[in-house]
């Protein structure tokens, strides 16, 4: 809050207020200039404050921290698995129909999704649950959220090295508009992304070349036998269905018998760490042309 100092009609308070003032600034100069040499030395050592071992949901928190237009809003996103795979998405304390992909919704910021994957190509049987954090959101022209939705691919290879019993994490950013990547003709091709590469922390390197946007979490973390409770859930966040690519259709023939809510369960069996360091760490980054963000909201 600014406030403002009525003068009286005093010349030597106004002076004294003026040498005050300018005391001030100088020993601010002063100060700065003292410690310039020591705070460039550590400069290089600052520690960056999202790491990539940090809890699902935490860095979305403290985003929603920094205020802004963030809490409450819905942020499309658009999932996209490959052809044959079926997602479902956790609601009501359980798995939701599964649907073809790619597939919208509009998720919240800070909460922790939990997907379903099933269907796996070569992987009959088998099924992946990996998670979504929406970190930051897009600004496009009002009206047309629902047209450019962040994109966040589950490629073959995730799911493999995931039923692997690796960790993946692949962090979404928006490039930075200063320096244009080239967008796919058409956009249809597949998301492009580049390994971060061993001990990088990928939401770092994300937010150096652009603005993170969201992080999807693949592991070898499953349900326990009596079906999934509500942590494992992510306690089943609200989420709205989007018109997309494909219809949300359930597919009644893929998708087994209803189990009724189980008891939270105590004794998840977990293949990795959930906030361990990841063995792969993926970028995958939204040109401006298909966010039609302006340059002014990077």
């Amino acid at each position: 809050m600014a406030m403002v100092e009525q003068l009286r009609n005093s010349g030597v308070r106004s002076r004294s207020t003026r040498n005050r003032v300018a005391r001030r600034v100088a020993m601010g100069l002063l100060l700065c200039l003292a410690a310039s040499s020591p705070l460039a030395a550590q400069s290089q050592n600052l520690h960056y404050r999202y790491q990539g071992n940090e809890p699902p949901g935490a860095i979305g928190s403290w985003q929603l921290l920094r205020g802004g237009p963030l809490p409450g809003y819905f942020q499309p996103v658009e999932i996209k698995a490959p052809q044959g795979a079926l997602i479902s998405l956790a609601v009501d304390g359980n798995f939701g129909p599964a649907v073809n992909t790619p597939v919208r919704f509009g998720m919240l910021i800070a909460p922790v999704y939990r997907l379903r994957v099933t269907n796996i190509p070569l992987h009959e049987g088998e099924e992946v649950y990996p998670t979504i954090e929406v970190i930051d959101r897009l600004y496009p022209p009002v009206g047309r959220a629902v047209q450019f939705p962040v994109p966040i691919e589950i490629t073959q290879e995730d799911l493999e090295l995931a039923l692997e019993g690796n960790y993946v994490m692949r962090v979404i950013y928006l490039e930075d508009p200063n320096h244009p990547l080239p967008a796919c003709p058409g956009g249809c091709c597949s998301q492009n992304w580049f390994d971060a590469g061993p001990g990088a922390n990928p939401v770092e390197v994300a937010d150096r070349l652009g603005r993170p946007m969201a992080i999807l979490r693949l592991g070898g973390r499953v349900p326990d036998r009596t079906g999934p409770d509500a942590k494992f859930l992510g306690y089943c966040p609200p989420f709205i269905p989007l018109p997309g690519c494909l219809p949300l259709v359930p597919l009644k023939e893929k998708v087994p018998a209803p189990q009724p809510t189980p008891v939270v369960a105590s004794n998840q069996r977990v293949r990795t760490v959930p906030n361990a360091a990841p063995t792969k760490s993926r970028l995958g980054f939204v040109t401006n042309s298909t966010s039609a963000e302006p340059a002014a909201n990077k």
